[in-house]
Formats: structure tokens, sequence, C-alpha cells
């Protein structure tokens, strides 16, 4: 079937990309909380990056695979283990039935993903599997994972191509200090010139009031000219509200859809994920750039994503005429086998296999 949770964790739901197109009737996106590491979960086992996975907070699950899968664990480190062992975070990884795998500890960072080869079978709601806990939709039934839950694999899958090739670096989550660049906006001119350098001049705590709603900060005072109060308007995921207390609070993915209070600034977006890894007690400090130079990160980040699924999902390619007659030559000649190299699909009874083959000399006897 697929896995059955025996603890939920913290909190740990169902989540994809978002429920985009119906923020005009007040659903919010909801979605992922560090969009890098889900992405890159997903393409590892590959999926659609927009495919669902399970966002683990803080203390994670306990889960029993009741069918064999290759899974990705990525984000934070949260000591991932199958069966009491160290799991491989960045890397796919096949987890057979009657495994299990939990998380057992916090060592950096603050939200891990597992993404599932084939994705689960959750449905769609609204266009999206993502779970929006104030809604109470999306996910399995609007709520956080327990245990008893069941949720089945839609295709499941034990081999994909260029396994080895399926591990990433691992990211380095171990400083408490930060540097989020912004595009100043759209409310800036609401603050003084003296609040605007505070704000980028300051370092800010992240208080204990975080969670999928908003990261709530305190340090320096931001001054406005005339108050934080403005008339309601449409609110980002990353954008830096600071109402009247003068204090800053950067919208995460389950932010309200407006809003109120004046924004200084938004958070770019391949900065959002360093932030959701993030714990309170941690130190912020705000860098201005320009929308161009946001636009062009963004974009490397995209090409970068496209060039590694192309990669992964390349299936290896056939020998061509010439070198099945140089090939052969060899073995007449020569008595000897050269082995082209790649990755493999080989079915024997209906099963699946993956095999990599390496370049080898065999002597004929």
């Amino acid at each position: 079937m697929g896995i059955r949770i025996l603890n939920g964790g913290f909190l740990t739901t169902v989540q994809d990309m978002g429920r985009y197109g119906s923020q005009e009737t007040g659903m919010a996106v909801s979605g992922v909380m560090d969009t890098r590491a889900a992405a890159l979960a997903d393409i590892l086992v590959g999926n659609d990056e927009n495919e669902a996975v399970l966002e683990v907070t803080m203390m994670g699950p306990i889960m029993e695979f009741t069918e064999d899968e290759l899974i990705a664990v990525t984000g934070g480190d949260l000591g991932a283990k199958v069966d009491g062992n160290p799991l491989p975070r960045y890397e796919a990884v096949l987890i057979k039935a009657g495994q299990t795998v939990s998380f057992g500890g916090m060592y950096g960072g603050s939200r891990a993903y597992v993404a599932f080869a084939g994705g689960l079978d959750v449905p769609v709601v609204m266009g999206s599997r993502s779970t929006n806990l104030k809604a109470k939709i999306g996910g399995i039934e609007g709520r956080k994972l327990g245990a008893g839950d069941e949720i089945g694999f839609r295709s499941p899958k034990t081999w994909l191509p260029n396994m080895a090739a399926r591990k990433l670096l691992l990211p380095e989550l171990s400083s408490r200090e930060h540097t989020l660049r912004v595009v100043m906006g759209p409310q800036d001119d609401c603050f003084t010139e003296e609040g605007i350098s505070t704000f980028l001049g300051s370092a800010y705590t992240i208080s204990n009031e975080y969670d999928r709603m908003g990261c709530r900060m305190e340090g320096p005072v931001i001054a406005h000219k005339n108050g934080g109060d403005i008339i309601t308007d449409g609110i980002s995921f990353g954008a830096v509200q600071v109402p009247s207390h003068g204090n800053p609070i950067v919208m995460m993915a389950d932010h309200q859809t407006t809003g109120g209070y004046t924004k200084i600034a938004c958070v770019i977006s391949v900065d959002l994920p360093e932030l959701a890894q993030c714990m309170p007690g941690h130190t912020v400090r705000f860098k201005k750039i320009g929308i161009e130079e946001a636009q062009e990160l963004y974009c490397q980040w995209r090409d970068y994503l496209k060039q590694l699924e192309k990669e992964l999902n390349c299936p290896a390619e056939p020998a061509s005429e010439l070198q099945a007659v140089g090939l052969a030559a060899a073995v007449n000649e020569d008595r000897r086998y050269w082995g082209d190299h790649g990755t493999y699909r080989v079915v024997v009874n209906g099963t699946e296999f993956l095999v990599e083959l390496k370049r080898e000399i065999e002597q004929f006897r």
C-alpha cells in the first residue's frame, strides 16, 4: 500500500508547492516552507518538483513502509534513520516493505522533506495536495499526521535511471546568523529615512512566535512616518510587514491573503528556504538588492533544477552501429569483451531491476 504512521511527530503534513489561483477567495497558498529542499527531494526520486512530499517540522514522525519504495530525505538534519540506522540525506534510497523510517533529533535546520517516487495517493483539492491547517483542507483531512494514518503510493518505484548519480552535497545548516536579501517596497515610502537605515543596518532575533504563517522578529524599532496601518492589500510569501510596534514579521507559506500593515520589503524567493530552516534565537540581517538581481538569481536556480532533472532522468544511450562493429571486432581479434557503461532497466519474471554496468575487459577461455 504505502506508509503507516506510527507516531506523527511534532508537526508532519502533506505539502506540495502550493494552492495557487484562489487567493481572491481568501484561500491561502500554503505549500512547503523550504521550496528548495522539497524540489530537490522530488527530483532525486524522479518526480515533478510539484509532487506532494511530507514536511517534517522539528521532531519527526515514525512511519512503517508496507510496500517497497524509493524515497529521498532533504532539508534539515533531523536525525533520519531506517530501522535504527542512519538514513542518507539528499540521496535516493530504496526502503523495503516492513522497514521503519524515523527521525530522532535536531542537528541542523528545522524542517525535513520526504519525497516518494511516483507520489503519494492524496486527493487534489482546488488544484493542490497541500495541507491548509486553518481551513482544514488538503493533505489528510486538512490536519497534521497522527498515529494510525495510512497513505498509499500512487506509482511506487524500486529503480530509476542513473541511481548512482542521485546524490547531492549536503547543505550547511549550522549557522545561527543569516543574511536575507530583500527587494524594497511596496510601502517603503511609509518609513522615515532613519527607519529604512535601521531595517537595513540592524540585526533582528527570531522570536518564539514563528510558525508556518509568519516569522516574528525582535530588535531595533523601525520608524514609520505616520504609523503602521494601511488600507488592506495583498500579501506574498516573503513580504516583510512592520506593524506600528516597529518590529518586522516575514510572511511564510500559510500567510493570509491580505493585510493592513505596511510592508517595507520582500525577502527574495531564493533566500526564503534559508529562513524556513531557521530557529527561534537565530539572528537575521536584511540586505537590499534590485529586482533585476533578484530575478536573475531566481532564473539561475530554475536553470539549475532543469539541468539536474535532465541529467538524472536521461536514459543510457544504446551503442551505435559503429560501436557495435568495433565490439565485434574486438571479440574476434583479441577475444576480449568491452562492456558499454551506463544504467539499464532489466525485467525478470515481472520484477524490475536497475543494473549499473561499468566498462570491463574480460578474457575468454
